[in-house]
Order: structure tokens, then C-alpha cells, then sequence
């Protein structure tokens, strides 16, 4: 989830998942349009939102390549020598 902030008298943080955002939008101020067809006016700008999303997908893609890693490793150390690599 990335955390934006409504436009209105308190700019309203709140957490969205990005995969939910089809648009962002700057009209001056910036509109998010959900897959829902809901809009949300956020204080951030479109170059900001569109960074908070990005930075979500690498984390996400960095977590999923450490846990395939993790799970190879002990595949390899867990199985027996093999006659190329004897041990």
C-alpha cells in the first residue's frame, strides 16, 4: 500500500493499493481514478504518486526475488552432492 494525503482541510493521509489506480491525473490539482471509477483528489503531485508506486512494485518484486533466492539455497543445500560437485 502507498500512503497519499486527501486534499481538504486537514490533507487526510490514507493508504491505497496502487493496483487499484487506472489514472493520475493533474487538472491543476491531482485526481486519482480507481479501477472502481471512484476519484480522489490527493495533495501529492502526479510525479509523486506515480514514484510512491513505483517504489511499492520494486519493493515488492526485491521481497518475491530474496524469498525465491532463500527457498533455491535450501533446495541446493538440502539435496545430495551430486558426482559433478562432490561436497
Amino acid at each position: 500500500m502507498i500512503v497519499l494525503h486527501r486534499l481538504g482541510h486537514d490533507a487526510e493521509p490514507f493508504h491505497l493499493n496502487p493496483d487499484m489506480i487506472l489514472t493520475v491525473e493533474a487538472t491543476p490539482d491531482t485526481v486519482v481514478t480507481l479501477a472502481s471509477g471512484s476519484k480522489i483528489v490527493v495533495l501529492e503531485d502526479p510525479d509523486r504518486v506515480v514514484g510512491e508506486i513505483r517504489a511499492w512494485r520494486a519493493d515488492i518484486l526485491s521481497d518475491a526475488l530474496s524469498t525465491s533466492r532463500r527457498s533455491a539455497l535450501r533446495a541446493i543445500e538440502g539435496s545430495p552432492p551430486s558426482a559433478d560437485h562432490p561436497g
